[in-house]
């Protein structure tokens, strides 16, 4: 019979984060069904408060300073000791950054296995099925291992987060053993981007994406990049929106045109960039092809605004389609949200 461990670790304030609330309706829902043991670990600074939030019966600790932020040694060190002290056949836990750095070593050193970017959990008869995509999701894979322990990662926005519970919970505290080698890099501070430059928000209610046509000559027959730079910069700074992009554009960088200067390849999305899982979506200057639409697969409301009334979005691949110049749609939005703040 499988143990499950939930794995997780707190946030820079002690709490936990939507990623983590994710994993634990996968945990908890695959421990349901196999009618395993149910364990839940926790790394941090202090963890009880989180323990706390998580309504589960037995929960293992590892706390400490050296604990509280991102560090390679010291983050699989308490991994390992956390499966080790649960006997836990089954690790799932959130692909965040942390543990997507840490995990795979703890897998090794363990003689386990692991999955990463996990989107579905069964239980079929007494083994543990996941499901996960290759092929930049386009293509879609069902694993099961015989292989113990087993690590699986869940991808972030595949799971319905779980209801953060209420009171108290005791914590069993796990010692680590750490070596000198272990703490040989100091984490001496935290600096973040400023809020403006940030453009990649993967918790983003709503996705912008950005088409070529915003740099292209317009119907005064010049181009507006400038402005087509601050009209959609308005937009984010104003809706906390992440910011998406076709691969035409973020290409044209490339071949010397005028391009936006905050877009890179990190934004692009589709064939060849990311696949976000936003819950919103709206489509900027872009045609709507399928290499590019591919990456809109698990946003559930599609809208789009172009000038050309049979471009690919309207071939059923958008909700609703604005037949209109996105210069001055954008340029109303952001006066009317202007408004409202």
């Amino acid at each position: 019979m499988d143990t499950i461990l939930y794995l997780a670790h707190t946030e820079a304030d002690g709490t936990l984060g939507k990623a983590a609330y994710e994993a634990l309706t996968a945990a908890k829902t695959l421990a349901g069904e196999l009618g395993g043991a149910f364990v839940a670990g926790l790394i941090g600074t202090d963890v009880s408060p989180a323990a706390g939030t998580l309504g589960v019966d037995k929960v293992l600790g590892v706390s400490g300073a050296e604990y509280a932020v991102s560090r390679y040694a010291t983050d699989a060190a308490a991994a390992a000791a956390l499966v080790e002290a649960s006997g836990a056949t089954t690790v799932v836990a959130a692909g965040t950054p942390r543990f997507s750095r840490a995990l795979p070593g703890v897998a090794a050193r363990l003689d386990g296995r692991i999955e990463t970017h996990v989107t579905a959990l069964a239980a079929d008869g007494d083994a543990v099925q996941c499901e996960r995509w290759f092929y930049r999701q386009r293509m879609v894979a069902k694993l099961s291992r015989a292989q113990r322990p087993w690590f699986l990662l869940t991808s972030a926005g595949a799971f319905e987060p779980a209801p953060a519970a209420s009171g108290a919970a005791s914590v069993e505290d796990v010692a680590v053993s750490l070596e000198a080698a272990d703490l040989r890099t100091t984490v001496t501070g935290i600096e973040a981007a400023a809020a403006e430059a940030q453009t990649i928000r993967p918790d983003a209610e709503l996705l912008l994406v950005a088409g070529a046509g915003w740099t292209k000559k317009q119907k005064d027959g010049t181009t507006h990049v400038k402005e087509a730079s601050e009209l959609v910069l308005g937009f984010l700074d104003r809706t906390k929106a992440s910011l998406g992009s076709s691969k035409s554009l973020v290409d044209q960088g490339a071949e010397g045109a005028e391009v936006m200067s905050f877009m890179s390849h990190l934004n692009q999305v589709g064939q060849t960039g990311s696949t976000p899982r936003h819950r919103k979506g709206l489509a900027t200057c872009c045609h709507g092809e399928e290499p590019h639409v591919v990456g809109w697969r698990f946003i559930t409301e599609r809208r789009a605004i172009n000038l050309d009334a049979s471009c690919g979005w309207a071939q059923g691949k958008a909700d609703v389609l604005y037949v209109a110049d996105a210069f001055e749609v954008m340029a109303k939005v952001n006066a009317l949200l202007g408004a409202d703040s």
